[in-house]
């Protein structure tokens, strides 16, 4: 996503807001912002099932959520659905 100048702190104020907002299956958000720019993001949202994500996404209250979210951004976000297929390729190095 490509924010707004200035709407960076707006954006995170709107996701808390989601967060708190008990929405059914949702696990977390993650805001990924580039390190070359500074403006562009990458939002990512966990949800326990396919089916918990798929009503959120249908839903009234989710309508609602995104016209905040996309009040921060210059352009529509492009969606790109995933489906987590294993924990992580490599174990994590402890030495």
């Amino acid at each position: 996503v490509h924010l707004k100048p200035g709407m960076k702190e707006t954006l995170q104020q709107v996701m808390a807001e989601d967060a708190s907002a008990g929405i059914p299956g949702w696990i977390a958000d993650y805001l990924f912002e580039s390190t070359s720019d500074p403006a562009v993001c990458f939002l990512v949202a966990f949800f326990q099932d396919e089916a918990s994500y798929t009503a959120n996404a249908d839903s009234p209250d989710q309508h609602e959520r995104y016209l905040k979210f996309r009040a921060c951004l210059t352009a529509d976000p492009e969606w790109n659905d995933w489906r987590a297929i294993g924990p992580g390729a490599y174990p994590l190095q402890t030495s």
